[in-house]
């Protein structure tokens, strides 16, 4: 059986950013976003549908703006949040499925053993 371990860099991109995801609420910020699409929300609509204000939601779009999963941008008087990384997010996915059930025998794949 062939092993097809992450390499270093790659689990440390991955780890950092679970680790920006690593907060009820900037799950539920990154949500509203994704929710939203490309034309993203104002900063008043992404707290509002997200349940986080003020400071808070600063703090956490600062994380998640980091992590490379968000952007902010001015528009006029608005600020306008918007999630950017699709394609990292499915990445994250991919790397937590990609050798599902590898160690397991073919014949116990995807039967529960509680």
């Amino acid at each position: 059986m062939k092993m097809t371990n992450p390499q270093p860099p790659e689990l440390a991109r991955v780890a950092s950013t679970f680790a920006a995801l690593g907060s009820e609420q900037r799950l539920a910020v990154l949500n509203a976003l994704v929710r939203a699409g490309p034309e993203g929300l104002s900063i008043g609509d992404l707290g509002a549908r997200a349940g986080v204000a003020g400071s808070t939601l600063t703090h956490h779009m600062k994380i998640l703006s980091q992590a490379g999963l968000v952007r902010q941008e001015r528009r006029g008087r608005s600020i306008i949040c918007a999630a950017v990384a699709y394609t990292e997010l499915r990445h994250l996915s991919d790397f937590l499925l990609r050798e599902c059930c590898a160690d397991v025998p073919e014949d116990h794949r995807g039967h529960d053993h509680g």
